[in-house]
Formats: C-alpha cells, sequence, structure tokens
C-alpha cells in the first residue's frame, strides 16, 4: 500500500525574543502614559498659573498694604507672602494629577493592557511612582522659584522683599507688653534661608502629591482619590481647628499639611505648636511612604 509522506512544514514564527522587559523600558512607557494625556498639561498649566499669577496679585496687595501702613513691616516674612498660594493650593491641584497618574489606567480599562505586557506588578507600580514622582518634583520646583521671583519683584519697593543673592535685613515682629509695643530689633534673612524655603515648600507639594497617588492606588477610582487627597490635606486641617486647644496642638503635629507652612517661613515661628521644618516635614513623608506601601501591595495583590 503507498504511503503518503509530507515533509515537514515550519510554521512561520515571531521574531526570536531578544530579552526580558526591563525597567528602562517600562519607565519610558510610563512617562509617554503621563505626558500623552491633556489633562497633564492642564493641570500644570493650573499650577502655574495659579501660583505664580496670585503670587504677583498678593504681592501687589501687601506692597499697597506696606506702603500706607509702615508699621506692618515687622515681622513680615516675603518669602513665604510669595509661595503662600503655592504650597496652600498647589498641593491640592498637584494632587489631582498625582491621584490621575495611576486612576485613570483603571476608569479606562488599560491597566489591564500594562500588566499583560508586563507581568511584573511591582515593576510597573515602582516605574509608575518614579516617572510621576519625578514629573512633579521638576513641576514644584519650577513653581516654586516662579512663584518667589515674581513675588519678590511685585514687592520690591515695599524694603522688606526678600533676595535669593544676598542677605537682607528686615525688621523683627512687635514685643508687646502690658504698656507698650516696641519692635524687638531686626532679624537677618540670608540667601540660604530663602533657598531652602523655595526648596522646602517644592518638596513639600511634591511628597502631597506621591500622597494622592497612594491614594489613587488604593481607591482606584480617580473622583475618590481626589476627594481624599483633598479631604486629608485640606479638610481635616480645617476641622483640627475647630477642637479644643489642647487636643488641636497635638493633632496637628502628625497631619502631613503642617509642613507647608514651616518650611517656606524664613521670618519668626509660624507655628510654635509645630516641630522645626525637617521633622515635621519628616510627617509629611511618612504620611505618603505609608499611604504608597499600602497601594503598591494592593496593586500587586488585587486583581486588575
Amino acid at each position: 500500500m503507498a504511503t503518503t509522506t509530507t515533509a515537514d512544514v515550519r510554521l512561520s514564527a515571531l521574531p526570536p525574543a531578544t530579552g526580558r522587559a526591563g525597567v528602562r523600558g517600562v519607565l519610558a512607557s510610563e512617562f509617554t502614559k503621563l505626558r500623552s494625556v491633556r489633562s497633564t498639561y492642564w493641570t500644570i498649566g493650573a499650577l502655574l498659573i495659579l501660583s505664580v499669577g496670585l503670587a504677583a496679585a498678593i504681592g501687589a496687595g501687601a506692597a499697597s498694604d506696606l506702603h500706607n501702613n509702615p508699621g506692618d513691616k515687622a515681622g513680615f516674612d516675603a518669602t513665604q507672602t510669595s509661595l503662600a498660594i503655592f504650597f496652600y493650593l498647589g498641593q491640592l491641584i498637584i494632587a489631582v494629577l498625582g491621584a490621575m497618574a495611576i486612576t485613570s489606567e483603571y476608569s479606562t480599562g488599560m491597566i489591564r493592557t500594562s500588566l499583560t505586557a508586563m507581568p511584573r506588578r511591582g515593576t510597573v507600580f515602582g516605574s509608575k511612582l518614579a516617572v510621576f514622582t519625578g514629573v512633579a518634583l521638576v513641576i514644584s520646583l519650577v513653581t516654586s522659584f516662579l512663584a518667589f521671583f515674581v513675588g519678590q519683584a511685585v514687592l520690591s519697593g515695599s524694603g522688606v522683599s526678600a533676595s535669593l543673592f544676598h542677605s537682607v535685613t528686615v525688621p523683627a515682629a512687635a514685643r508687646v507688653t502690658p504698656h507698650s509695643a516696641t519692635l524687638s530689633g531686626s532679624l537677618t534673612v540670608t540667601a540660604n534661608d530663602v533657598l531652602m524655603a523655595i526648596i522646602g515648600t517644592a518638596l513639600f507639594v511634591t511628597v502631597a502629591a506621591v500622597i494622592a497617588f497612594g491614594l489613587g492606588a488604593i481607591i482606584r477610582h480617580t473622583a475618590g482619590a481626589i476627594a481624599s487627597a483633598i479631604g486629608l490635606l485640606f479638610v481635616l486641617p480645617i476641622i483640627i481647628q475647630l477642637l479644643p486647644s489642647t487636643w488641636r496642638f497635638d493633632l496637628q503635629r502628625f497631619f502631613p499639611d503642617g509642613a507647608g507652612r514651616v518650611l517656606s517661613a524664613t521670618v519668626g515661628v509660624p507655628d510654635a505648636h509645630l516641630w522645626s521644618a525637617w521633622p515635621q516635614f519628616g510627617v509629611t513623608v511618612i504620611w505618603a511612604l505609608v499611604l504608597v506601601g499600602i497601594g503598591g501591595y494592593l496593586f500587586r495583590k488585587r486583581d486588575a
């Protein structure tokens, strides 16, 4: 009986693998995702316009007030005046970007595609965090320096403007006695003090954005993560102010918002009930580490 034999037919195959997907590729992918979304640019634009524009407006108002009331120059912190809007409102604006940096893929379902392309969830989460933190830090530093320079340009004729290039002497705060109020001398604000305030404020806003990122990883819903970040950074500190003073003074040290007030100050003590600048900033960092840690753990354990 005749048998028919067929030659081995080799099916066309995909090109051979060149190696495992690495961290560099994931970082590039996450950066592409972040910069290809229009909301990123809208958020950055809002941060710059509000922080710098309102720094100029507040500086103009302060300069006018100081011209009419020279006695208000005592204890006036020109650096903090220029940075105040950035650390009060800037942290809330950039928190939106922090939440969306991770929740947007859940809302569109693209997270499944990302995890199919790179099954190592820890690498994906770490890359998202690294890219977003780097972008947030650069944006915060640029905004902080711009807000300072614009604010000081408006305040330049007031006699109390700060400088990043040389030391400035300003009147100290008034000392109130039972019979009179007298000036307690003068204070010297060094260029290093100003530089640390600018950089410290940018670091605070960056860590506030990382807190929102961690909340986004935990909640996985954009609106919920943004609401939670605003509640933690803005609403709860207001509620704490309504508590009895003995509770308020103890509680406010352990919330992440306090660092902005002390890091941006160069004249006097912004709040005697808070720790000094860097220990208070450490509280904010601990909040970020805990929330990001919980978010990273859930990112690895839960279904996409």
